[in-house]
């Protein structure tokens, strides 16, 4: 699948750079174009692969470089007021080769959070391609205000896209590391993650071919319909066999030393493990709408009847009857991996969770801000002795 990624706030802007360092690493090239937006001159500067010239700095009438502070509701005034300047910067996209938008932002912030619902509301207005949002959650730790922005900016987001995929940072924070190098892997492993269901059917001149295809129409039927959507993982080390030679491949010779039962076995327990294991969005798997299942890995592993018995098995779990699979043909990574995309899910208790959270946080500050001026009238009282100047 092709796409045109623009990055919204500190943490949309890191993911796209992350993105562009994994299409250089892998020759993916999934992306189209790319741009990085926001309201911090210092954020947009701390880039390693995505050019100067694409990265867009608004709102300088308004904060002058220095970020909306965590305020999401300037961070959407100020994406709308320079709407144009953002979308100007996607001119230069080949749209015709483009298969959709991705917007991506972490919701805790402000300009992200504020902004990219903006952004995806223009976008779709105008195109008409599939705008997807990648969104972010903060951690339950990180504060209440952050919460309180994530909430309401789910809300909007949700509603100004195809579908929103979403990555919980509570569920993959480890403990020990410093916030940037927790910052850091997350973003590699959100990467890597959303880099294999997006390169996957996209063939390369001289490269494996798929026996059954995962392209890009397979994804967005799986996106369809809108909602709210997470993504799971697994893979495991094996021994690449050596690329026979053409002549070999045309007597239809196959690879040598590759137990199909134990293909098999390894691919059903890969499925199992990323379905059932640590998802970008925790969430019940059971009650999804739609599902897609991509194995990628060296070709001799793509065991047909291990991916079939995996699809049936996650057709099973989720009770779906629209569950597409396919396999990725990939060398020179030595890993066999499963992907489960799980389209439109419904019971998601950390969602319910962050939205208390945010409920009780509003009233707090609703409660706070009432005392403080109740407090601060009270100090200024001067029963009525003294005027002011005017």
């Amino acid at each position: 699948m092709k796409l045109a990624l623009i990055g919204v706030g500190q943490a949309g802007g890191k993911v796209v750079d992350e993105f562009l360092a994994y299409d250089a690493r892998t020759g993916a090239d999934i992306v189209r174009g790319a741009i990085a937006v926001n309201t911090a001159k210092a954020d947009l500067q701390g880039m390693d692969h995505l050019s100067t010239d694409r990265r867009i700095l608004i709102g300088q009438s308004r904060v002058k470089g220095h970020g909306v502070g965590a305020d999401n509701e300037l961070g959407a005034e100020v994406a709308e007021e320079d709407i144009g300047e953002i979308l100007g910067a996607l001119d230069s996209v080949p749209i015709h080769e483009t298969d959709a938008f991705l917007v991506v932002a972490g919701l805790g912030g402000g300009t992200g959070s504020g902004g990219a619902p903006v952004i995806a509301k223009n976008l779709k207005w105008i195109y008409t391609e599939p705008v997807y949002g990648l969104g972010i959650l903060p951690g339950s730790d990180e504060g209440g205000i952050y919460t309180l922005n994530a909430a309401r900016s789910l809300k909007t987001f949700v509603d100004e896209v195809d579908n929103l995929m979403l990555f919980d940072n509570d569920a993959w924070r480890s403990s020990g590391e410093s916030v940037e190098e927790g910052f850091d892997a997350i973003n590699e492993e959100l990467v890597q993650r959303f880099g294999v269901l997006f390169s996957a059917g996209e063939v390369a001149e001289g490269s494996d071919v798929a026996e059954s295809v995962v392209d890009s129409s397979e994804i967005i039927n799986t996106l369809k319909g809108g909602g709210i959507s997470s993504l799971g993982y697994a893979d495991v080390a094996v021994d690449e066999p050596e690329r026979k030679s053409l002549l070999s491949r045309l007597r239809g010779e196959s690879d040598d030393g590759i137990d199909s039962t134990e293909a098999t076995n390894r691919i059903t327990s890969l499925v199992r493990k990323a379905t059932l294991g640590r998802l970008t969005l925790p969430c019940e798997v059971n009650g999804t709408e739609r599902a897609l299942l991509v194995v990628a890995g060296p070709p001799a592993y793509l065991n047909r009847k291990g991916i079939e018995h995996g699809r049936k098995w996650l057709e099973e779990q989720t009770g779906s009857m629209e569950v597409r699979g396919g396999d990725y043909p990939r060398r020179g990574e030595g890993i066999v991996a499963a992907l489960v995309l799980l389209g439109g899910v419904t019971n998601v208790p950390r969602v319910k969770e962050l939205q208390q959270v945010a409920i009780e946080a509003q009233q707090n500050i609703g409660e706070i801000t009432g005392e403080s001026e109740d407090k601060f009238s009270k100090l200024m009282d001067s029963d009525g002795e003294l005027e002011s100047l005017f």
